[in-house]
């Protein structure tokens, strides 16, 4: 028994190193790819425990979570209108296919990027130059946004890849360009301003004019209305006294003559060249009888 102890230790030992090398796991965010020879004969997308011959075999693994390629310097692009913008921007992917991804880029995952920013940069400009620069910077970049990832995953499923989002962080005008933007802006708020004021002023003249007009037709009616009023009140007047001094003649004659004296004699610079018979004088002369 003593004699085969060593024995079953160095094969114990080497059932454990057997074991040790042939196990392997794969967790939830991984996939791998089984190798014999160089050829590959199973792939693992499930999380687990799994075995491989010693020496014979060999394993790859992958991460399948969701990857980011981040653009390190903003493309120039140019719009339908032959404006030039910068444009930076990045894509949210992950592997999807190990195998596939193996085939197409050897399992190198720079390589995988270098053809997603290509990709990406292809369907950029092919999205720009046929959108206005208004259209670029506001009006459809959503929709920009969404047919480049259509087009970009379109093209990643060939290498095992799928493209979830792309994402334009910046669309920004060229240096050169920016001034004469901000020019004609400034010109065409000038002209928007002026026009308001032209309007604003024209519209002031109206409303001056309006109000003028208004002003006549309100005092030419209260004239009118006053001068009715007037009238009125002077027949009223006139029909008071004729029937006040239709019940004494004469009391209205000498009435009529102390006013006439009064308006008269009012001044003193006043010259008045009468008869002494005229009856003007009629009531100072017999003021009892009315010059009878």
């Amino acid at each position: 028994m003593n004699k085969n102890l060593p024995t079953i230790i160095v094969i114990s030992l080497l059932v454990l190193l057997t074991l040790v090398f042939s196990a392997y796991t794969v967790d939830q965010r991984q996939a791998a790819i089984r190798f014999r020879l160089g050829e590959v004969v199973a792939i693992q997308q499930e999380p687990g425990l799994y075995f491989r011959l010693p020496l014979i075999e060999n394993i790859k693994l992958y991460d399948t979570r969701i990857q980011t390629l981040d653009t390190k310097d903003a493309e120039r692009i140019q719009t339908k209108e032959k404006n030039n913008v910068l444009v930076d921007s990045f894509v949210k992917y992950r592997i999807i296919d190990v195998k596939q991804f193996f085939v197409s880029t050897r399992g190198d995952l720079n390589q995988a990027e270098i053809r997603l920013a290509q990709s990406v940069n292809n369907d950029l400009r092919d999205e720009f130059s046929q959108r206005t620069l208004a259209e670029v910077i506001s009006g459809e970049r959503e929709k920009i946004m969404e047919s480049l990832r259509a087009k970009t995953d379109k093209d990643a499923r060939s290498i095992g890849i799928e493209v979830l989002d792309v994402r334009l962080k910046r669309v920004d005008l060229v240096q050169e360009i920016s001034a004469d933007v901000y020019r004609r802006m400034d010109s065409e708020r000038k002209r928007v301003a002026n026009e308001l004021r032209s309007t604003g002023s024209g519209d002031a003249e109206k409303i001056r004019a309006d109000a003028e007009r208004q002003r006549e037709i309100v005092l030419a009616e209260a004239y009118r209305d006053a001068q009715k009023i007037k009238g009125e009140g002077d027949a009223q007047a006139a029909r008071i006294y004729a029937q006040a001094f239709s019940r004494n003649p004469e009391f209205y004659s000498f009435y009529r003559s102390m006013e006439a004296y009064r308006n008269s004699f009012k001044n003193k610079s006043d010259v008045m060249v009468l008869e002494p018979s005229s009856d003007f004088f009629k009531y100072l002369k017999n003021p009892n009888k009315g010059g009878k």
